[in-house]
């Protein structure tokens, strides 16, 4: 559902019939002979139509929060999926731009409430072994969405004139499976206890008593903690929390939702007629999801590491290249030549297909993992909302940085890959094959920059514990 509400929304709005009905300027703006490249769907309502979805998540968040740590991850699943279907039946029956930027908004409360269960729920089903590969199914089945919704843009676009209302109708379906599938599952054992047998169901086995004594103990410690979100700003939570929220940072500044977002305007840009420019984004799309599967083969031998660092130089390179085809030969008005405009959705294919096996799953996964049971719902939501709200701004302002920088734009998103690898390769520890509640000892402990914020770590326990009127 996430992933078809980023992939449905750049090819609607790029719908002469949506257009019209909607945004009659940029329309009219559209129409122009010597329209300029860079500018001519730069529309602020436009952008809002796209980033309100985000905004509303980003708040959804911190509500779905303790929606999650109250009622449960499966709960929570099922709230997002009925808050998905009334937004999908306020976009698909729109008739004026508040129903539609409604629709926009329940949609993203959805995405808030989702989005905040789903990988907390892969993490803590999860055996350690194979805990990467699982919850990269979540960013897989995003990219699945992205795909099949420039398919059906691809064909709806030729359908005159509610091909759009087709594309945002048929989000109904992955909203109703999420409804009927989160019937069908079983509550994670973490949070079960956390909230007061499943677990030999999952594993496939009886000798799970020291995960169970692992879990319970993990699950007393966080009950005594009355305010997560206060224990998250003691400085033992400092080092999930800023690597959660740098890395939501990091990955929205790669450029990926700018061009998943406006694939087609992108393409259309640099010369690729309207159906031509949606066949791209299906292009992109297939090496998106094929490019998440083999994050899932490598996660948990090759680590979290090694894919961010190798995927930084892929991405800063092809970013690097973009810019300077377009600087060179990209004018205001007018087009690339056929070979230079195949070398830009090559060299997007190329970038799409490093992000899609490290920064896009990784993004969601290491969040997931590294922060203790006693503040996991409230540091999550951090990740969630921080992550929103970056995808809010990318949405906002792109097409405005797209009319205003015109190919520094590409520039812009390379020197944020580059601090982004820095980062990575200095402050980032491995994770991988790390039992999800061991994360403090086995890995904050053993940082050599992160281990200084652990020093107090027995302290802080003491107060919570002993004393939680002591601050």
């Amino acid at each position: 559902m996430f992933g078809y509400d980023i992939g449905i929304s750049g090819g609607v709005t790029s719908m002469d019939d949506f257009l019209k009905k909607f945004f009659i300027n940029v329309y009219e703006k559209k129409q122009h002979v010597q329209e300029n490249n860079y500018c001519k769907y730069n529309d602020t309502l436009l952008q809002l139509f796209t980033s309100s979805l985000y905004i509303a998540a980003l708040l959804a968040s911190f509500v779905a929060s303790r929606v999650c740590t109250k009622m449960g991850r499966k709960p929570t699943m099922q709230i997002a999926s009925v808050l998905f279907l009334i937004g999908v039946g306020f976009q698909a029956g729109g008739i004026n731009k508040e129903m539609i930027v409604c629709g926009r908004l329940m949609l993203g409360i959805g995405v808030g409430f989702a989005n905040q269960a789903v990988p907390l729920f892969l993490s803590e089903i999860a055996p350690a072994k194979m805990r990467g590969a699982l919850n990269i199914c979540f960013q897989l089945f995003i990219t699945i969405g992205i795909l099949v919704a420039g398919l059906i843009n691809y064909f709806t676009s030729k359908i005159h004139p509610h091909g759009w209302r087709i594309s945002l109708g048929l989000a109904v379906v992955p909203a109703f499976i999420l409804l009927v599938g989160s019937f069908a599952i079983c509550e994670t054992p973490t949070s079960l206890i956390e909230r007061n047998a499943t677990l030999k169901k999952i594993r496939g086995t009886d000798d799970v008593t020291a995960e169970f004594e692992s879990l319970v103990a993990a699950s007393e410690m966080a009950r005594l903690v009355k305010n997560p979100f206060s224990k998250l700003m003691q400085p033992s939570s400092r080092p999930p929390l800023v690597i959660a929220i740098l890395l939501q940072v990091f990955q929205q500044f790669t450029g990926i939702n700018a061009i998943m977002f406006y694939a087609p305007v992108l393409f259309q840009t640099v010369g690729f007629g309207s159906n031509a420019s949606l066949l791209s984004t299906v292009i992109t799309g297939l090496v998106n999801v094929f490019s998440t599967l083999v994050s899932i083969y490598t996660v948990d031998w090759a680590g979290r590491r090694i894919l961010l660092l190798e995927a930084c130089v892929q991405m800063f390179l092809t970013q690097i290249v973009i810019g300077l085809i377009l600087l060179i030969d990209l004018k205001t008005t007018g087009s690339l030549n056929h070979s230079e405009a195949l070398i830009v959705v090559t060299l997007v294919c190329i970038f799409v297909g490093g992000f899609a096996w490290s920064w896009g799953p990784l993004g969601w996964l290491i969040p997931s993992e590294t922060f203790p049971l006693e503040t996991r719902t409230a540091g999550f939501a951090f990740a969630v909302s921080s992550n929103m709200l970056f995808t809010f701004i990318i949405a906002q302002a792109f097409l405005s940085m797209l009319c205003h920088m015109k190919a520094g734009i590409f520039f812009f998103f390379a020197a944020w890959i580059l601090v982004m690898g820095l980062f990575t390769l200095f402050f980032l520890p491995e994770t991988k094959g790390v039992p999800i509640d061991s994360m403090v000892e086995k890995v904050w402990k053993q940082h050599w920059f992160w281990k200084r914020y652990m020093v107090n770590v027995n302290e802080e326990e003491m107060k919570e514990t002993v004393h939680p009127h002591v601050k």
